[in-house]
């Protein structure tokens, strides 16, 4: 290597880590907090490395808040959006991609860049109209109104960058349009599904308003069981911080597995070049 790509190599490390380093810093000072007695949380200065390790604080988030029950219920609400987003939104953006139907992807743009809470009041009264308040549906729907769109609009830039040849291979061996999608076109657009998957289960997971709003005690998400955490006479940085990474891990387990599928369906693709 020359001496400018060196420096050039360095220079890109230093800008990656300066990038990072703060994310990385508060994820870490997330698990020190968690990991901690609220003696050594308060302490000044900050303790970092506890002499004594805080098991209790992820014990007693699991055992108290119904944390289990919102676990449940984030899988169900969360599970459920997400595969009703793909089931629509792939074969929308499909669609919207292969028929150049710009006017469409205008729409769906001013869907996704629309604040979901814009949603909340009519759907909350349409939903209390039909006695469906307090139960796990209204969410499931209401987040459909996040993921939906966002499904269809990576599906539509992915679908635009695939190579068209293998489709009119198969156009003119007879296969119809149904066959040319469900055998050609979704097998070469499997890392465009695994980035709409992520994002979606992102959006989903996360989502705290909705959880807050439309649900009753029992059909609340994990975001307002770490909201419950916090109450007016005492802040407990510890259980607080545990509740919080306990709701982040299957997010970022999702994530890290999902971009391994990603790399190998970009390296494994039907067609190398436009």
């Amino acid at each position: 290597m020359t001496p400018r790509q060196i420096i050039g190599k360095i220079g890109l490390w230093l800008s990656v880590f300066v990038i990072v380093s703060p994310a990385i810093l508060f994820f870490l000072w997330m698990i020190s907090l968690s990991l901690k007695f609220e003696v050594d949380n308060a302490a000044y200065p900050p303790v970092f490395f506890p002499d004594r390790i805080a098991w209790k604080n992820y014990a007693d988030v699991l055992a108290s808040n119904r944390f289990l029950t919102y676990f449940v219920n984030s899988l169900i609400v969360t599970g459920s959006s997400t595969l009703l987003a793909l089931i629509v939104g792939v074969p929308a953006g499909y669609g919207i991609a292969r028929m150049a139907a710009h006017k469409s992807a205008i729409v769906i743009l001013i869907a996704r860049i629309t604040p979901g809470l814009s949603y909340l009041i009519p759907l909350f009264l349409l939903f209390q109209w039909l006695g469906l308040l307090g139960t796990l549906v209204p969410q499931i729907i209401i987040h459909l109104v996040v993921t939906v769109p966002i499904v269809i609009w990576i599906m539509i830039g992915y679908f635009e960058t695939t190579p068209m040849e293998l489709e009119e291979a198969a156009l003119i061996d007879g296969a119809g349009r149904w066959q040319v999608f469900r055998h050609v076109a979704l097998p070469i657009a499997k890392p465009g599904v695994a980035v709409a998957f992520i994002l979606a289960v992102i959006f989903s997971w996360n989502n705290f308003v909705f959880g807050i709003v439309l649900a009753g005690r029992e059909t609340r998400t994990l975001p307002v069981a770490v909201y419950n955490m916090i109450s007016f006479d005492q802040l407990s940085w510890g259980p607080l911080a545990a509740a919080a990474l306990i709701v982040t891990l299957p997010v970022l387990l999702l994530t890290v597995f999902a971009q391994r599928q990603i790399v190998a369906g970009l390296t494994a693709g039907a067609v190398k070049g436009g």
